[in-house]
């Protein structure tokens, strides 16, 4: 049978993987601009017979596999994995660290791609047996650069002719869940995520003397304390908020009251309706706590990433594939909660029917005290390469005769 065809294949290319994401690790890339990475993809996925493009406003690699199907109206679903790496220097202590300063893959893309390869390679090995097409989406600039709305205007989800019906990808994480475990919920799997941007201006002066100032430092820091009241007392409970001030800029000595000062916010919603009051009231909040301090305020709100949002039905499937694959429902988890963490494959998903996963990676059993994504000292486990090949293998071939017979 094909499954186990592609359970054999994957787990006799374990080594190989291993080794691909070890290199992309040691080498990796920021942002929409990764021309190493797009080289080693490029070259890895030479000679499986897919039609390979590359992206102009990234460098995006999309790969479509043609199937044994002669109809012309087969079906086409998508695979997708990112590929950047994050500002971070690594303290992981691996063998295979990297080697680039200031840049770490600690969120797992690079298992994300070796995985997404491994299934090409699967794939391409049974071509004759698909009832349709795969895309492989090669996604830059996942960690803020909405790489995945810059690939839908590039037009990848009708690289195979007519539109996918269908999107799959998974993410690693390095604690949380159990090592080689799947997760993932039905309807809202991840937060919306915005960007809150203050600039507040005063008048600088001598430290000894703050009433012949107008003190941003001040005023910040009340803005600051304000925000964070603000959810709390004006935000159901059961419609959670998230705010976290993650970066601060103001002054260049204890004695010298600057002229301005700035913070950076990230906002993280689980409705439609909360993201729109914040949207709205937290500029407004900001600028009426400044006037209470006598100082300007500007506040852009950004919106970036919206809900990731899992289709019912898919999520159903992909929770059975995992449990038919790997012999058991103990495989899959579903999530009690959406994760306040933000996806751009929210992008894709708001565009067609298709799942998310989590796949646990940890490196070490007391998840409690296990590094998470971003840490510097974050590590992920080879051991779940090949399983996340086979399991994104199988649920395009699974999903092709579905619609298949569908159609």
């Amino acid at each position: 049978m094909l499954s186990e065809r592609l359970r054999d294949d994957a787990d006799a290319m374990a080594g190989d993987l291993a080794e691909l994401r070890h290199r992309l690790h040691r080498r990796p890339e920021i942002g929409l601009d990764l021309p190493r990475t797009q080289e080693t993809i490029l070259a890895e996925l030479d000679g499986l017979g897919l039609e390979l493009t590359t992206g102009t406003a990234l460098t995006s690699v999309v790969g479509v596999l043609r199937g044994g199907s002669s109809t012309a109206d087969k079906p086409a679903v998508l695979l997708r994995a990112d590929m950047d790496a994050l500002p971070v220097q690594e303290e992981s202590g691996v063998e295979f660290t990297s080697e680039i300063d200031g840049a770490m893959h600690a969120c797992g893309h690079d298992l994300h791609m070796a995985m997404l390869v491994g299934a090409a390679r699967l794939l391409s090995a049974q071509r004759d047996s698909l009832h349709g097409d795969v895309v492989f989406m090669f996604q830059p600039g996942e960690e803020g650069f909405d790489g995945a709305g810059r690939m839908l205007d590039e037009g990848v989800l009708n690289a195979a002719g007519p539109r996918v019906r269908a999107a799959y990808g998974m993410h690693v994480m390095s604690a949380k869940y159990p090592v080689q475990r799947f997760s993932s919920r039905a309807g809202t799997l991840m937060a919306a995520s915005d960007w809150l941007k203050v600039t507040v201006r005063g008048r600088g002066g001598h430290g000894s003397a703050p009433h012949r100032a107008l003190d941003p430092i001040a005023a910040t820091a009340a803005i600051v304390t304000a925000l964070h009241t603000f959810v709390t007392r004006r935000f159901d409970i059961f419609d959670p908020v998230v705010l976290t001030v993650g970066s601060m800029h103001g002054g260049t000595k204890r004695n010298i009251i600057p002229d301005e000062a700035m913070f950076d916010a990230t906002i993280r919603t689980f409705s439609q309706a909360a993201r729109d009051r914040m949207r709205t009231e937290l500029p407004a909040l900001c600028v009426a706590i400044g006037a209470a301090h006598g100082v300007e305020v500007d506040a852009d709100y950004r919106e970036e990433y919206p809900l990731t949002v899992n289709d019912d039905t898919e999520q159903a499937f992909a929770a059975g594939v995992i449990a038919d694959v790997f012999g058991s429902t103990d495989m899959h988890e579903t999530m009690a909660f959406p994760d306040a963490g933000a996806e751009d494959f929210s992008r894709v998903l708001a565009s067609v029917p298709g799942c998310y996963l989590m796949l646990g990676a940890a490196t070490q059993d007391d998840l409690a005290v296990a590094p998470n994504n971003h840490s510097p000292r974050a590590s992920f486990s080879d051991s779940v390469l090949p399983m996340g090949a086979r399991l994104h293998a199988e649920l395009a071939g699974r999903a092709l005769a579905r619609e298949a017979v569908g159609s």
